[in-house]
């Protein structure tokens, strides 16, 4: 009796109350809570998982097995998965030459989008020009102009000047339409930044190129990131403007796809192993960088 009392006057005189222990019917409904959540989202990332898991299965069977059942069947009968269809379709040129031409066309789009975008974005930020503004809302404007109304003008312009079905007219399309959401994005994270922190660095000697170089873009590393990710999925998984805008030397894998089933119809074989092969490409960009996009989505969410 001494000892609790002792010990609940120590509590006291500490600056802190005895904590009070929550009933057991709370703590119950509680876990049962969370459990449910917990279920809830269990239940939701099996159906997302779902088609991806049917499209690898797929792309292990061979064309008979493919026809005979669903993908399902695999769990019973193991021995229908094989390679076969990756090693036909490393040997398709069409498909590997496309899948480089992806890569040709998405890093550059991305890596320009990013740099450009950061640019611009630390200039409408902290930059004083005039019609500062109103070149903002400019930028803001653009981002409701949809893609196809530009197809046909930038076909005319792509073709009058000899870009139109090259792998460069397919970067500038992207690049061009990826920028406004670039300098929208980063120059309301660049603005964010406290202005204390800027002048100091001015006051040591940094000029605008230093200043953005090693303080403005340390500091937006995560929605760099989140940006990055975005250009890169939208860029890699189109098909409308590389079908236009590409031949077939240039053609990125979404394309040479689709081709494939305009020729062959139903080749399943090749295309559930094309398709999925191009969906790892993506996959490991998005968990490299996963933690710098979270980052970047709750740094946006909470300014």
């Amino acid at each position: 009796m001494t000892t609790r009392t002792s010990t609940t006057a120590r509590s006291t005189a500490s600056g802190g109350a005895p904590k009070a222990r929550q009933p057991l019917a709370s703590r119950l409904a509680g876990w049962a809570g969370a459990g449910a959540v917990r279920v809830f989202l269990l239940v939701v990332a099996v159906f997302w998982l779902t088609p991806a898991v049917g499209l690898l299965v797929s792309s292990l069977r061979g064309p008979a097995d493919i026809a005979d059942s669903g993908w399902w069947q695999v769990f019973t009968a193991p021995a229908q998965l094989t390679l076969e269809n990756y090693e036909g379709l490393l040997k398709n040129e069409a498909i590997t030459d496309s899948l480089l031409n992806s890569i040709v066309i998405t890093v550059p789009s991305t890596l320009l989008v990013v740099v450009i975008g950061a640019l611009a974005g630390y200039a409408f930020a902290w930059m004083d020009f005039p019609g500062r503004d109103w070149w903002f809302l400019i930028v803001v404007g653009l981002l409701v102009v949809p893609v196809q109304v530009a197809l046909i003008p930038l076909s005319k312009l792509f073709g009058q000047i000899g870009i139109f079905e090259t792998t460069i007219g397919v970067i500038l399309f992207h690049v061009g339409f990826g920028l406004p959401f670039a300098i929208f994005l980063l120059r309301n994270f660049f603005a964010e930044i406290p202005r204390e922190l800027l002048e100091a660095a001015r006051l040591d000697g940094a000029g605008e190129l230093r200043l953005f170089v090693r303080v403005v873009l340390p500091l937006g590393g995560p929605a760099l990131a989140s940006l990055g990710i975005f250009q890169f999925l939208w860029v890699w998984n189109d098909m409308l403007i590389a079908l236009i805008f590409a031949d077939t030397d240039s053609a990125p894998i979404t394309v040479a796809l689709q081709r494939q089933v305009r020729q062959f119809g139903n080749n399943i074989d090749v295309l559930a192993s094309g398709a999925f092969l191009s969906m790892v490409i993506p996959l490991a960009v998005f968990f490299a960088f996963q933690r710098q996009f979270v980052s970047g989505v709750m740094s946006g969410a909470v300014k």
